[in-house]
């Protein structure tokens, strides 16, 4: 999951000692967009993904890749959002999860004026996809004119 906003706090680390290794946690709240503006608060775990939120300026907008996670504690659900990436946010910049999709019909397409119709999108060829070498193209049946089935 992602989400944009202005990165207000960076909260304390705590590191500690286990039996892998030492280990390092931080954390850091954003500040939503919008109409109803949210903080999130925000773990990192491990000294890379910490180091993300630390080299940052505080207030500049960022977009953050999170898995959300809940756990079962004494009959009550606690909720931890784990950052796994933070990086500055360019407006207009294609977001991460959608690098390398490119929509064809995005050159042409062009906001409709109130009161106008929508422009027909232009005609593209479509590309016939390519039939795998160990695959047969599959039979076709010959149409029966008794027959009323729609397909």
């Amino acid at each position: 999951m992602e989400i944009t906003g202005k990165l207000i706090q960076l909260l304390p680390e705590v590191s500690g000692e286990s039996a892998r290794g030492p280990w390092v946690r931080g954390g850091f709240v954003i500040e939503t967009d919008g109409d109803y503006p949210r903080k999130v608060a925000f773990t990192a775990f491990g000294e890379e993904r910490v180091a993300m939120a630390k080299n940052i300026p505080m207030g500049s907008p960022v977009q953050v890749t999170f898995n959300p996670e809940s756990r079962e504690f004494n009959d009550k659900w606690y909720t931890d959002l784990r950052a796994s990436r933070i990086q500055p946010f360019v407006p207009g910049q294609m977001p991460a999860a959608a690098a390398g999709y490119a929509w064809q019909g995005a050159a042409s397409a062009a906001p409709v004026q109130p009161g106008m119709a929508p422009a027909a999108p232009a005609a593209q060829p479509a590309a016939a996809p390519a039939q795998p070498a160990n695959f047969a193209a599959a039979p076709q049946m010959a149409s029966n004119p008794d027959d009323d089935l729609p397909f």
